[in-house]
């Protein structure tokens, strides 16, 4: 149980530094936060391996990578569909 909180914790730090590496985490809440660093974590580790430090069983360089690649599609696809929507 408490590994997953410590999952969670790690998650959302990551997703918090990718939203301000990227400038787009002023409107990133801790719910998003936490999916940005689950996902681009993992989506990081498929991509570049899982290589320098872990914490919670994250390799923290390739997630904090993939989450910023994670939050710049997202935040490219978001764009498209509101300038299609004005």
């Amino acid at each position: 149980m408490l590994h997953w909180i410590w999952v969670l914790i790690v998650g959302g730090i990551i997703g918090l530094i990718a939203g301000a590496i990227t400038h787009r985490g002023g409107s990133m809440g801790v719910v998003s936060n936490i999916i940005a660093g689950l996902v681009g974590s993992s989506l990081g580790e498929a991509i570049l391996g899982s290589w320098g430090p872990q914490v919670a069983g994250m390799a923290i360089i390739p997630s904090i990578i993939g989450a910023v690649i994670l939050v710049l599609i997202v935040s490219w696809i978001i764009g498209m569909i509101n300038r299609r929507t004005a």
